[in-house]
Order: structure tokens, then C-alpha cells, then sequence
């Protein structure tokens, strides 16, 4: 079964503290629960991992050996006894003490020798050519990247720096806030010629003052002046590629929702799909009325009741 990077899994980096555990692991745990992702087998998959990533790293000693012994946590502690056996065995020699190893939990010397050194690359026995020479590929590097939210709307390439070394990647247009990509090889190096780990690169993306985000699609508010909104006439919209104008139709309502389609966010790899945006017009009331405004107002009140009768 290959590897999960229990780091990965919840989106956080190696130096989390057990709150960040905790709130990264109740976030997913609620996106991808079995009740809200009926007949979805990946959900299922991803909710299953996040328990066991959450069962592991809210565990301090768990994450203790996880952090030192990577996948192979759980035999950490025999691994450990294993080399105090064998320190205790060089000593004895040391000792002119005569005596054949008793092996260790069903394994013979050699066997476990070997079994240790195809799992952390040495063995107790002196450290064979063959465990000298095993491949060992490198560890994986999680890093999170800060982004504005007008930065999803294009595809387009970024430097960063990891682990001290510079690269430019290439980020698709419509990429989500905590959504996680690999980048193959950009890891640390492997050992005796192994392959290189991979870099997870999790998007932070800061909130905007203009638009809030849902999946795809934009919302957003838009003043409108009471005159405009009786009479009609037209609003300058804000969105992500530019300033528009639109219609507003005669006595529109505070409160109105109109949709501007194709003017939300592309979606992440689906050529020529893009979401909408939503406008809602909030209409304001004038102030600081002059004494000719106020019996102008008085004058179409009393003609909007006598309307009524």
C-alpha cells in the first residue's frame, strides 16, 4: 500500500500545533462525511484517510514516532529494541562473553538484520553492502502558497522558494483556498541514487473586500442611488476582468439579485466552463435633502396615495 503523507491528507505543515490538528481535521471531516457525499466513493476514501491522519497527529506520541519513523511508525519501538539488543550484544563481546544471538520476536539475527535494513536503510549487524546500497526515495515537502483572489481567474506561473531552492510553476486558473497540487520530484533528495520526494503546494487564498466566493461563483454588492432605482437606467459593475455597465430595470427593489453570467471564476481544468457573478443592488436613501427636494417628496407621496385610492 503506498505511503500517505498524514501531513498531506489535512492540509498542514509539519510544525502545526494540536489546535491546527484539530480545526484542519473537523474541516474536512464535515466536507467529505458520508452523509453529505452519498454513493461517492472518493469522498469515502479521503474521510477514511482523515481519520486515520487525525488518529495519528492528535496523538502526541503517536505523532512522535510518526515524525521520526515516517511510514514505517509503528514498528518504531521494535526498532529501538532491536538496537538496544544489539548494543547490549556488542558489549558482551566486548566482554569476552560467549554466546549466539537469541533473535528477536520470531525473527533470527540475520533475518531481523535484513528486515531493518531494507526499512531504515542500516542494520545491527555492522551494516551490509546491500543495506549500504538500497534506494531509499526522499521525503516529501508540504508548502503553502499565498494568493489574491484575482490571481485564480487566470492561469499563469509563480516563483517560489522552497527548502532554499527556486522554482516557477505553473498554476491553473480557478485553483480553491486549501485545495492541495504536487509538483513530482521537487522533494528532498533520495538517498544512494533514490528517486527525490514530491512538493505539496496547499493555496491560501485571502479573502476579498469585493467578492465573496462560492465553488465558482462570485457575489458581490452594488450601491444604488433611489432614483436609478424608480426610474431605470444604468450601474457600473465591478468584477474580475474589468469594470461594467448593466440595465437597471424602473422600480427595481432593494435587494434585487441579477446574474452576470460567465463573470465568476473558471473551473479548475474544464477549458471554457467559468461560473456567474451575482450582483445585489442595495439602494440608499438620500440625505441632507434641500427644501425644494423634501416637497418634491411630499408631492409624490401624496400622489402615490391619492393612486392608492
Amino acid at each position: 500500500m503506498a505511503f500517505i503523507d498524514y501531513y498531506q491528507i489535512l492540509g498542514i505543515a509539519k510544525s502545526a500545533t494540536d489546535k491546527d490538528v484539530k480545526n484542519a481535521y473537523r474541516k474536512l471531516a464535515r466536507k467529505y462525511h458520508p452523509d453529505l457525499n452519498p454513493n461517492d466513493a472518493e469522498a469515502n476514501k479521503k474521510f477514511q484517510q482523515l481519520n486515520e491522519a487525525n488518529e495519528v497527529l492528535s496523538d502526541p506520541e503517536k505523532r512522535k514516532k510518526y515524525d521520526k519513523y515516517g511510514e514505517n511508525w509503528e514498528r518504531g519501538e521494535e526498532y529501538e529494541k532491536y538496537t538496544r539488543q544489539q548494543q547490549q550484544q556488542t558489549n558482551s563481546r566486548q566482554s569476552s562473553y560467549a554466546g549466539n544471538s537469541s533473535g528477536f520476536d520470531g525473527f533470527g539475527g540475520d533475518d531481523f538484520s535484513d528486515f531493518f535494513q531494507s526499512m531504515f536503510g542500516q542494520g545491527g549487524g555492522g551494516g551490509s553492502a546491500r543495506g549500504r546500497q538500497t534506494k531509499y526515495r526522499g521525503q516529501d515537502l508540504n508548502a503553502e502558497l499565498p494568493m489574491e483572489l484575482k490571481e485564480t481567474a487566470e492561469t499563469h506561473k509563480q516563483a517560489l522558494t522552497v527548502n532554499g531552492k527556486n522554482i516557477r510553476i505553473n498554476i491553473p486558473a480557478g485553483v480553491e483556498n486549501g485545495q492541495t497540487i504536487k509538483i513530482a520530484g521537487h522533494g528532498n533528495a533520495g538517498a544512494n541514487g533514490g528517486p527525490a520526494g514530491d512538493l505539496f503546494i496547499t493555496f491560501v487564498i485571502a479573502e476579498d473586500s469585493h467578492f465573496k466566493r462560492d465553488g465558482n461563483n462570485l457575489f458581490t454588492t452594488v450601491k444604488l442611488d433611489v432614483y436609478t432605482a424608480i426610474l431605470g437606467g444604468e450601474v457600473t459593475v465591478e468584477t474580475l476582468s474589468g469594470k461594467v455597465k448593466i440595465k437597471v430595470k424602473p422600480e427595481t427593489q432593494n435587494g434585487t439579485k441579477v446574474k452576470l453570467k460567465g463573470k465568476g471564476l473558471p473551473f479548475y481544468k474544464k477549458e471554457n466552463e467559468v461560473g456567474d457573478l451575482y450582483v445585489t443592488y442595495d439602494i440608499q436613501i438620500p440625505v441632507n435633502l434641500t427644501e425644494k427636494q423634501k416637497s418634491l417628496v411630499e408631492e409624490l407621496k401624496t400622489e402615490s396615495e391619492k393612486a392608492k385610492v
